[in-house]
């Protein structure tokens, strides 16, 4: 120090301290712990006056958020008090507060919006939060901590995602294969509501499995699904793909958005039924037309397992018989029109051969012609129809000999 005639006296002043780090931490983990309740009371009260959702929540769901923010306050307190031990990470173990169930309510967004209100309340109150010359120490904590935690939030969700694809598969699986089966029951809803499964009508077509991965065949279903409005189901089973949409305005739409996921080889489409119980019938015919559809190598892709129900019967299928003989030959069975259609086919659908040989007028065949088409459905004077009329014949000639 200089004194007054200009000489130094030699004194100093005493060098200033700087506060010791780990005291500071100390004081200010005490004074975060005291604050602990209010900081969780405020942060509930900032999420209901800033986020919608929080308040569209149940008071249940509101109250596991509570707890998870007062947990995640309480891990920061107790992270922060170690911090200066070359701890490496946050704990994330306080998300495990939470039911999986509010997991599923709350997106991975809205969870974000807790940890920054969290983040804000906290702060907010740093000046009175922080020992003295610890303020900037507090701050530097929070940056770490909400960057880990962000971060962990992230893979919580991932790992519930994963989890919960997982299991959708597996449910998937299920709900395909008993209806292959045909083996239909409460259960078949129960999967199908966990699903989300609400569409209706329903179709299922069958094809050949492409040479890509199962899993990721599925997953393209899936994604089609999703991009296109509809709900869709699918299983691979062998070189056979399963495929379940519901909800399209036609069947010729839900074939539109799935054909290009099958493999090459004929692809089938089954009867469109009212909702996913009665899909096993839709299943039960896609998958037998499929086995048949060699038997018309012409047929187009896709085609309608109606459109092959004479070959589906020649391949044992009982389904079709049984459809062919209500159809075809019931309709017409003690009436003329069954001889003059057996005489017609019989003559290689010659209408004058048929005239002669039923003693009639070829007006008479035409006019019986069309009576036939307009109770079975098929044209006699068409190949194809010609084909199944003729096998419908057949098989009612031998429901009739077997029954007796």
């Amino acid at each position: 120090m200089v004194e007054p005639g200009g000489k130094d006296s030699g004194r100093k002043e005493p060098a200033r301290r700087e506060p010791d780090p780990d005291r500071v931490r100390e004081d200010t983990t005490r004074r975060l712990e005291r604050a602990m309740g209010t900081l969780g009371t405020a942060a509930m009260a900032r999420m209901d006056d800033r986020l919608m959702w929080f308040r569209a929540l149940s008071a249940e769901d509101r109250s596991w958020v509570g707890l998870v923010a007062q947990a995640g306050i309480a891990a920061f307190v107790e992270w922060f008090q170690h911090a200066g031990e070359g701890r490496p990470t946050p704990s994330i173990e306080f998300f495990g507060t939470a039911p999986r169930e509010l997991k599923r309510s709350i997106s991975l967004q809205q969870t974000v919006d807790i940890v920054r209100i969290v983040v804000e309340v906290v702060e907010a109150q740093t000046g009175d939060l922080a020992a003295p010359g610890g303020e900037d120490q507090l701050q530097q904590a929070m940056l770490r901590y909400t960057r880990d935690v962000a971060f962990a939030a992230a893979q919580v969700y991932a790992r519930e995602a994963e989890a919960r694809g997982a299991w959708d598969a597996r449910l998937e699986a299920l709900i395909v294969d008993a209806l292959v089966r045909g083996e239909v029951d409460d259960g078949l809803h129960s999967w199908a509501a966990a699903l989300g499964w609400i569409s209706s009508p329903v179709v299922v077509l069958a094809g050949q499995t492409p040479d890509d991965d199962p899993q990721a065949v599925i997953d393209g279903l899936r994604d089609r699904g999703r991009r296109s409005g509809l709900d869709m189901l699918a299983g691979v089973q062998g070189d056979r793909l399963i495929v379940i949409v519901g909800g399209a305005d036609s069947v010729s739409a839900a074939a539109r958005h799935v054909v290009p996921r099958f493999g090459p080889g004929p692809i089938v489409i089954g009867p469109e039924v009212n909702d996913l119980h009665a899909a096993a019938r839709s299943a039960r015919a896609a998958i037998a037309g499929l086995r048949a559809a060699g038997g018309w190598p012409d047929a187009p892709r896709p085609v309608h397992a109606e459109d092959l129900l004479a070959e589906r019967a020649i391949d044992g299928d009982a389904d079709a018989r049984g459809q062919l003989v209500e159809n075809v030959y019931l309709p017409l069975v003690g009436t003329p029109l069954l001889d003059t259609l057996a005489t017609y086919l019989e003559q290689g659908t010659s209408l004058e051969a048929t005239a002669r040989l039923l003693f009639v007028h070829p007006n008479t065949v035409r006019y019986r012609l069309r009576k036939i088409t307009e109770l079975t459905g098929y044209q006699p004077t068409e190949g194809r129809s010609a084909f199944t009329l003729q096998v419908g014949l057949i098989l009612g000639r031998l429901s009739e000999t077997i029954g007796t």
